[in-house]
This record gives structure tokens, C-alpha cells and sequence, in this order.
């Protein structure tokens, strides 16, 4: 698997994920009806032209959820046993239709389990740009991962 064991992660280490996704209004608009979000912010046009925005937005769950995807193959693929919380969340800026995303993130916290000596806690802090390099969002994800198996190479 692509991720990092526990025990490759340290404190202040930087990671520029190279995946980066281009959102659209149908991304926008299933995710907002799966999630049953009705705000017309993201799918009335109408209603949305008329706010400050002048367009609709792009949900902020989903920008979260990029977010924590575009980092995955490069820190937690395989490896997580599961995600134990999420922190600081931010949006201070917003993504519309046809917005390209990347993703950097910095590990902030590095322990072992107390009680359970084959994993260890990471907190990782995320954060999305869009094309222009404006920041969109930002997250503290807390993970339990495994340590790397005797033997692993």
C-alpha cells in the first residue's frame, strides 16, 4: 500500500500531495441532495446569483471530504485502522464550479497507543488550495494507524 506506517511519520514533516481534483456543478449538486442539504446556496442558481456570491457554492462538506481524500494516498492508504476525530475545521474562503483543488498537510502530533502496542496516533493538519493558491480549507485529523510489521521493508 501507498501509505505511511506510524512509524515513518514525524513531527513537522511536510507532504504536497500530488492528486488534485476539478469540482463541478454536478459534484456539487449530488453531493448536496446525497447529504440532504437543501441549502440553495449550492443548488439554486437563481437564489445564489443573488447573494454576495453572484454563483452558487460549492458544498464545504464535500471541499472537507477532497480535502482528506486528495491526502490519503500518501499518508493513510492501508494503513489506518481509523480516523479518530477531526479538529479546527476552517472554510476561509469559498470554491466554486470549475475550481481545481491540491492538497498540503503538515504532521503535527505523533504518539504511541496506550493501549495497543502495534498502533499509534498521528494528527495530521490538512489544508486545500484552489488554483490560484487561495487557501479554502483547513482540518486537524486525529488517526489511529499501525506501526510497520516486523519484517516489513
Amino acid at each position: 500500500m501507498a501509505g505511511l506506517y506510524f512509524d515513518e511519520f514525524h513531527v513537522g514533516q511536510e507532504l504536497k500531495h500530488e492528486l488534485r481534483r476539478t469540482v463541478s456543478e454536478a459534484d456539487n449538486t449530488m453531493f448536496s441532495l446525497m447529504s440532504m442539504n437543501p441549502q440553495p446556496l449550492h443548488i439554486d442558481a437563481d437564489f445564489a446569483e443573488k447573494t454576495e456570491w453572484g454563483q452558487r457554492l460549492f458544498n464545504s462538506m464535500f471541499t472537507l471530504a477532497i480535502l482528506v481524500g486528495l491526502s490519503v494516498q500518501d499518508t493513510t492508504l492501508g494503513t489506518l485502522v481509523g480516523n479518530l476525530g477531526f479538529n479546527d475545521v476552517v472554510f476561509p474562503n469559498p470554491v466554486f464550479h470549475g475550481d481545481t483543488l491540491r492538497a498540503e498537510t503538515t504532521i503535527t502530533m505523533v504518539r504511541e497507543s496506550k493501549s495497543k502496542p502495534d498502533r499509534g496516533i498521528v494528527e495530521f493538519e490538512h489544508r486545500c488550495y484552489k488554483q490560484d493558491g487561495t487557501l479554502v480549507a483547513k482540518c486537524k485529523r486525529t488517526s489511529l494507524l499501525y506501526k510497520k510489521p516486523a519484517g516489513a521493508v
